[in-house]
């Protein structure tokens, strides 16, 4: 999973430059309460930089479904299975706002129409960029790949380490909190059930 940095965060305008500037009051309240002294050099831009990656953390709050797919739904009379599996994601813990670092894994069954493959990691974005608990965060995919493509059935898998577990309270550092939502054939049908999981088992 390729890092973040600063620039990859665009200058904000408008409505977003004020949010910035509310957000950024917030942080460096937060930084001197924590015992900070925020007009260091280290802290001076801090503020403006934590309040311009949460926005960027979050957007998938201000996004709809439609919005990922754009028109990259197509007509196929294919009906195997279509699986994509290991798409990276990172989310913020809605509990504690640390980080949640992950892979999902869909598979699902056209029923005349196919989505484009690359669309199926904007879903995956749409719902990991927010406040998000695993288990949500794993039927709502499920659902949207469901929605968008009116599928036989939709299976997925969530793999992740949640930092909220590794860094404090129990410090487990090696846990990973594994979610699956199966709809359709999925749930229905054990043997397409197990082909989807042995197309994503880790080798």
């Amino acid at each position: 999973m390729a890092a973040l940095h600063e620039d990859d965060f665009p200058e904000p305008v408008g409505a977003d430059a004020a949010r910035i500037d509310t957000i950024a009051s917030a942080v460096q309240t937060i930084l001197a309460q924590l015992g900070e002294d925020t007009s260091r050099d280290g802290l001076v831009d801090t503020p403006k930089r934590v309040a311009k990656a949460l926005l960027y953390l979050t957007q998938g709050l201000d996004q709809r479904l439609e919005s990922a797919i754009g028109n990259a739904l197509f007509a196929s009379d294919n009906d195997e299975m279509v699986v994509v599996r290991n798409i990276e994601f990172y989310s913020l813990c809605e509990h504690h706002m640390l980080p949640i670092i992950g892979h999902v894994d869909i598979g699902y069954l056209p029923q005349g129409k196919v989505l484009g493959l690359s669309k199926l990691a904007r879903i995956v974005d749409l719902f990991a960029r927010r406040l998000q608990i695993q288990e949500n965060m794993t039927q709502q995919i499920a659902e949207a790949v469901e929605s968008a493509t009116g599928a036989a059935g939709v299976a997925v898998q969530v793999r992740a380490a949640h930092m909220c577990m590794a860094m404090r309270g129990v410090e487990k550092v090696e846990s990973e909190t594994i979610t699956s939502r199966m709809t359709g054939q999925f749930r229905e049908s054990a043997a397409t059930r197990n082909e989807f999981l042995q197309l994503v088992a880790r080798g």
